[in-house]
């Protein structure tokens, strides 16, 4: 396996352990923007896109570096 493969492979257990709890979360946690591209199958840009056409709710600023949406606002945004 290449440095390149693990790296990858590195990468993704964190977004794919996420998604996999999807499910068991409360309606009030927060997931950042991996998770919502996951949940979507898509870039981060399409991602933004999908907020700019009101497709997706608008996440919240936690911190000055964090954003996050709610995860009940997005399975809201995800049944329509």
């Amino acid at each position: 396996m290449t440095k390149q493969t693990k790296k990858k492979q590195t990468k993704n257990v964190g977004i794919s352990d996420a998604l996999k709890h999807f499910d068991s979360l409360p309606d009030s946690a927060s997931v950042r923007l991996p998770v919502v591209a996951g949940l979507k199958a898509c870039s981060a840009a399409t991602v933004w896109r999908m907020v700019k056409r009101g497709d997706l709710p608008v996440p919240r600023k936690i911190s000055q570096r964090i954003t996050a949406w709610n995860v009940g606002e997005l399975r809201k945004a995800l049944t329509a």
